[in-house]
């Protein structure tokens, strides 16, 4: 094992060349003019992979493809099998105004790496790749069998990945899935995020007029529907940051004193969150901290809003519609389709009989949970505090991956999330950055890791 410890210490520089090189493709999954940069990413990724002495290859899905790429193993291998997840596909990267350097440009300013994909995955699952070759290298056994699974549609809902799966389920039946998308509160705080929120989505459109009216002919004698929306939503949250809608809490089991013990040993402080957000003042649900209502309690959140003219200068009038984009946050034990009926029920309700109703469904993702007293969660708790010499922390965390989900139903595995990117690396903004010791002991993390879910 020291070998394999001193290999990476020894290629550290040669690691960031190569990362910078995976970086330079401008994968970006949601946009078709970078179709050719998406195959011709999964292409480099794949015979990367070949290098560090990995098989691989390109596997074609409906969209984007998928790399799989596996260690050496003998035919009837006994070894504990475990699949590693993450996706070569980026955000986009505008404004481009916004970034001090090419956004597919890597650029290193102290001990970090700034570019598209930097942490938001490639550097994280590049982490993963160096530990194995670390392996592979120095000759030394892997006491398991490795698949990595790095998908191109992440940042479009995986919407081929679920049929990859089932697909392939034989080929990627595996005791556990790791997955490095996620992050940790401080360098010196790594961390086992162990619960993610679910989401479910919709939209709301309320129509008025059968065309915008002069707000000075008919203003008064008929509901505007910006207003009439504006007044709805605003019932849908009370003074206390308490959402209203009867059933909206459904499910949702209170944290346990274990759990709100962890959540206190995190290094964030209410004022740096304040100063992090930009915000006057934090707001949020009574009788809960900052950490807990922004991830392990359900939220109703309007995305966006829009309604009447918003060109240069004013219009007088009364327009003939107005739409809300809403997301709600969902907790384990939530059920998305019982909250989605309860949400639009809610609605239907309140909503004025002036204007006409309109309900639209969007995506929506369970949420996630794995036991943190679990050996294989132990057993990731192990491998953070080898590797960074630091006591690692339990987490739960606000966002969604809904694809965690999909590993459990199709594959029977739970998902082990060590993210290794940190609060102010700037995920799908400008100026996304990497930091390099992080990247360094994620790998050792990920040496270390190997050792300790084998032995779980």
């Amino acid at each position: 094992m020291q070998g394999v410890l001193d290999y990476l210490k020894q290629n550290q520089s040669r690691f960031v060349a190569e990362l910078a090189e995976f970086l330079r493709f401008p994968s970006v999954s949601a946009q078709s003019k970078h179709d050719k940069d998406m195959v011709a990413c999964a292409h480099w990724l794949a015979t990367h992979c070949k290098t560090i002495g990995l098989t691989a290859a390109v596997r074609a899905t409906g969209g984007h493809p998928v790399v799989v790429a596996k260690t050496p193993r003998t035919k009837n291998s006994k070894k504990p099998h475990f699949m590693v997840y993450g996706h070569y596909d980026v955000q986009p990267p505008e404004p481009l105004e916004l970034w001090k350097s090419p956004p597919f440009e890597a650029r290193i300013e102290g001990r970090s790496l700034f570019a598209r994909g930097s942490t938001d995955n490639k550097g994280q699952h590049f982490a993963h790749l160096k530990a194995v070759e670390a392996y592979l290298k120095t000759g030394t056994p892997l006491p398991c069998d490795l698949t990595f699974v790095i998908e191109g549609e992440e940042e479009v809902g995986s919407a081929n990945l679920t049929k990859f799966l089932k697909a392939n389920r034989k080929e990627l039946d595996c005791a556990a899935v790791v997955v490095s998308d996620t992050g940790m509160p401080s360098p010196k705080h790594p961390a086992l995020t162990y619960a993610l929120r679910g989401i479910m989505a919709f939209e709301i459109t309320l129509r008025g007029p059968s065309r915008d009216l002069h707000s000075g002919l008919f203003g008064g004698a008929l509901d505007n529907p910006a207003m009439a929306l504006s007044q709805l939503l605003a019932g849908i949250r009370d003074k206390n940051g308490r959402v209203t809608i009867p059933g909206f809490y459904e499910g949702v089991e209170p944290l346990s004193a274990y759990e709100r013990k962890q959540f206190k040993r995190l290094p964030t402080k209410d004022a740096d969150l304040q100063k992090l957000l930009g915000v006057k003042k934090l707001f949020g649900e009574r009788g809960f901290t900052p950490t807990e209502q922004r991830s392990a309690r359900p939220t109703f959140e309007i995305n966006g809003l829009t309604s009447g003219y918003q060109g240069e200068g004013s219009k007088t009038i009364v327009p003939a519609w107005a739409r809300a984009k809403i997301t709600c946050r969902l907790v384990p034990n939530q059920n998305p389709a019982h909250i989605r009926k309860a949400v639009c029920d809610h609605i239907k309700k309140i909503c004025p009989p002036t204007c006409h109703l309109e309900l639209q469904a969007g995506h929506g993702a369970e949420a996630y949970l794995v036991s943190p007293t679990s050996d294989q969660a132990q057993a990731a708790l192990r491998a953070l505090r080898q590797a960074f010499n630091c006591e690692p922390v339990l987490l739960r965390e606000g966002g969604s991956i809904p694809i965690v989900n999909e590993f459990k139903k199709v594959l029977g595995a739970d998902t082990l999330l060590l993210g290794l990117g940190l609060p102010e690396d700037n995920a799908h903004s400008p100026n996304e950055k990497f930091d390099l010791d992080c990247f360094e002991n994620g790998q050792r993390m990920s040496a270390f890791l190997w050792q300790e879910l084998s032995r779980a």
